[in-house]
């Protein structure tokens, strides 16, 4: 018998992850790195030392050894020393030594911080949507596991073996969500996380994960959470930021546009598996909801 869905490994399972960038980058005297990579999801892991870290509408961060920072989905940011910068040292062009590591500021001495920074892309249709269910900045603090996941990572991204792409992508899902989960009970942001980390609501979205064709109704999911209809209504907007019934279509159009893209399956059949009576009635919400029929939809997004 299977064992219990996880919603949060399921979003970052559909979400792809690949890893086409990733470097070593050191330090030492001043510099001011500027970089305005909207939509790229980044992580920084600290191997010593300390760094700023500034995302825009965010508050600054000071990132000591061990530290890990991922943004599911980035927008501008700056990364500087701790000793004050000044108009010349914005945008400071690193250097790359014979090893392939980065330097910033001073050429000569020891680095005062070395980190490994890199993006990555999410090759799902539905990026869009599974982003939004994340966090918006996750810091994590002290935590071995994924300073090992991300030296896997970087060691992968270096070298040429063969099955190099299969790994990474295994390595950057595994990364995720023990960044994602290493959060869990913190005040993070409206989102899958926050909900997942209420006793109640996870009941219920667990539930929705397990059965997506089950005919759910708010007050069958409020009483899997055993609450009255109008707190789970009320406790689920405020935690993941949009109503039980829209994160069920949501969760249901994620799913099947992954089987439209990556299955050999026919539209009746994934009517069904995302709780739909016919193809038709599918098909309907489906072009409402996306803006293509299925048909064209799978034509359109069909895998490599």
């Amino acid at each position: 018998m299977a064992g219990p869905v996880d919603p949060l490994a399921e979003v970052v399972t559909l979400l792809r992850p690949e890893a086409p960038f990733s470097k070593v980058v050191s330090g030492i005297g001043r510099w001011n790195v500027r970089r305005a990579e909207f939509g790229q999801p980044f992580y920084c892991a600290i191997v010593e030392g300390s760094s700023r870290l500034a995302v825009d509408g965010q508050e600054s961060l000071l990132l000591r050894e061990g530290d890990f920072v991922l943004i599911p989905a980035a927008r501008g940011f700056t990364m500087s020393s701790l000793e004050p910068t000044t108009a010349e040292d914005v945008d400071t062009p690193p250097v790359v030594s014979p090893h392939g590591e980065a330097r910033l500021g001073g050429a000569d001495g020891p680095p005062d911080v070395r980190f490994l920074v890199g993006h990555c892309i999410f090759g799902s249709p539905d990026a869009a949507l599974l982003v939004s269910l994340l966090p918006q900045l996750v810091l994590v603090r002290g935590e071995p596991r994924l300073a090992t996941l991300v030296k896997l990572v970087g060691d992968e991204c270096r070298a040429s073996r063969p099955a190099r792409e299969v790994v990474l992508a295994r390595l950057l899902e595994v990364l995720l969500i023990e960044a994602l989960r290493s959060t869990a009970g913190t005040a993070a942001s409206p989102g899958l996380l926050r909900g997942l980390a209420d006793a109640r609501l996870a009941l219920a979205i667990r539930r929705m994960h397990e059965i997506p064709a089950a005919p759910w109704t708010v007050a069958q999911l409020a009483r899997e959470a055993a609450l009255s209809r109008s707190a789970f209504f009320e406790r689920f907007r405020r935690a993941l930021g949009v109503a039980p019934m829209e994160y069920l279509l949501a969760w249901r159009m994620a799913l099947a546009k992954n089987m439209l893209c990556r299955e050999d399956v026919g539209i009746a059949e994934v009517a069904a598996r995302v709780g739909y009576s016919s193809a038709s009635t599918f098909s309907v919400a489906f072009t409402r909801h996306v803006g293509l029929p299925p048909a064209r939809y799978a034509r359109e997004h069909a895998a490599a």
